[in-house]
């Protein structure tokens, strides 16, 4: 069956149950237990999980009453409004919304049946689970913000939000909206309710995935490391992913590293994956993701992949203005990592992933925000990419294991070449040049960095904009 009738056999299957039916509404969560929010799918808005439910339901922190009400709509034929984004979808073409692609996934597909003859009211327990402990991080990355990371919280506090034409990262939107995370040295009674409900979840667990803040600076991440290790009756059908900006001390790599090591060496998993992030090459990718040493961060890469021979890494790239004149410099490296490491040992076979998306918040960082000129160096990392895939597609390592980029990854950066081409409001635009100057400078001066000196490629643009932000009225 080819790839269009699958997702035509899946579609008709969930319509005959309701036009808005998604298994994703069950079988999906993200907890952000440092601010307790939850959402399934990453379309709808996070909601608020009342403390007064997980009280005695510590399941709630997915089965909240806010959404088995949805659950409820999506049963009796409706289409919920928080799921806009597929209706759009599937309203205005012809293509598949995500409802179908997610409801088409082994942690989704296999229980249609179940979850269709279940109560609206019925608790379910996700298959696919991804968790934020805590807000507590190392870096402060330029688009990220105070509801992700603690060090984002601790300079919007002493200095407010940067002089853009939204105050970027201000605190007003936490503090107006019950959004602001416990403390790490704090009791959170979401985490409380997530480790009552853990030995139960974890037993129907097809995919768990930590995120935060950093992970590897929460003691519940190890908790559930040791957990697994420990575990007389592990769930060895358990993929198991966790996301770290690789910028700890090598020490605690290390100590990763060996908790790791026990896992895949007991079989206590399927896979373990690992996901990292970084956007450019050198004291570029360092501007960007604004706490990382990048020699350090590569060396810890690297000590994974020599030290974890069975692990893939995922690295998530969020390709921005910062990305733009350094990006080739990571594609040659990364494959270089491709070529050293792939084997059919790793998880995925490849050593190295490269997921790159384009960013579209804050406005100000985007690459639609650069001038034209900026494309070219785009459409260059797109031809680097491409380069690498056609010479050495065909190539392959002594395990057997073609390596190079794949169509996926190359396909990637072609779309944020297209994006970033696309049509522009023009007064958005210019709004967008002047507030991404006002951000360097005030990053130059709270962060004691200097933005010409680590991107000359950018003077012509910054002194052009730079003359424009005097007296502009934002």
């Amino acid at each position: 069956m080819n790839g269009d009738s699958q997702f035509k056999e899946v579609k008709n299957k969930l319509d005959s149950v309701g036009c808005g039916f998604c298994l994703a509404k069950w079988t999906q969560v993200t907890m952000h237990l440092h601010n307790g929010m939850t959402h399934s799918c990453h379309h709808p808005m996070p909601h608020k999980i009342p403390l007064s439910e997980i009280k005695n339901n510590p399941s709630a922190l997915h089965n909240t009453k806010y959404k088995k009400e949805r659950r409820k709509e999506m049963l009796n034929n409706q289409r919920p409004v928080e799921c806009e984004y597929c209706w759009n979808v599937e309203d205005n073409s012809n293509s598949f919304s995500d409802r179908v692609f997610k409801s088409e996934e082994p942690w989704a597909l296999p229980y249609l049946n179940e979850i269709t003859e279940l109560d609206w009211r019925a608790n379910y327990n996700p298959k696919y689970v991804e968790v934020s402990f805590s807000n507590t991080c190392n870096f402060k990355c330029s688009y990220c913000g105070p509801l992700f990371s603690s060090k984002w919280v601790e300079e919007s506090e002493k200095f407010g939000g940067y002089p853009t034409s939204a105050n970027f990262n201000n605190l007003n939107y936490l503090n107006n909206n019950d959004l602001n995370s416990y403390k790490h040295s704090e009791e959170n009674p979401y985490v409380e309710a997530f480790w009552k409900w853990w030995p139960e979840l974890y037993r129907d667990l097809h995919t768990f995935r930590i995120t935060g803040g950093e992970p590897l600076l929460s003691k519940d991440t190890w908790k559930v490391l040791d957990y697994i290790i420990e575990e007389e009756n592990p769930n060895k059908n358990l993929h198991l992913a966790i996301n770290t900006n690789l910028g700890s001390p090598k020490k605690l790599i290390d100590t990763f590293i060996e908790k790791i090591n026990k896992i895949e060496e007991g079989e206590r998993v399927k896979d373990f994956i690992i996901f990292t992030s970084i956007d450019g090459w050198g004291k570029q990718a360092e501007y960007g993701r604004h706490g990382m040493d990048f020699e350090l961060f590569w060396e810890n890469l690297e000590n994974v992949l020599i030290k974890c021979p069975t692990v893939t890494i995922g690295i998530m790239c969020t390709y921005n203005a910062f990305s733009v004149t350094s990006f080739d410099l990571l594609i040659k490296n990364v494959y270089e990592l491709k070529k050293k490491y792939s084997s059919l040992k790793r998880a995925w076979t490849t050593a190295v992933t490269l997921d790159s998306s384009y960013l579209r918040y804050p406005r100000h960082q985007t690459v639609q925000m650069l001038p034209k000129e900026f494309s070219e160096n785009v459409k260059m990392h797109y031809e680097v990419m491409k380069e690498h895939e056609e010479i050495f597609h065909t190539i392959h390592n002594e395990y057997g294991v073609t390596y190079g980029y794949s169509e996926v990854e190359i396909t990637k950066i072609k779309r944020i070449y297209d994006w970033m081409l696309s049509p522009q409001n023009k007064d958005e635009q210019e709004r967008n040049r002047i507030d991404f100057i006002k951000f360097v400078d005030e990053h130059d001066k709270r962060r004691e960095t200097n933005f010409l000196e680590v991107f000359p490629e950018f003077k012509q643009f910054y002194e052009d904009y730079k003359m424009k932000t005097n007296g502009y009225n934002i």
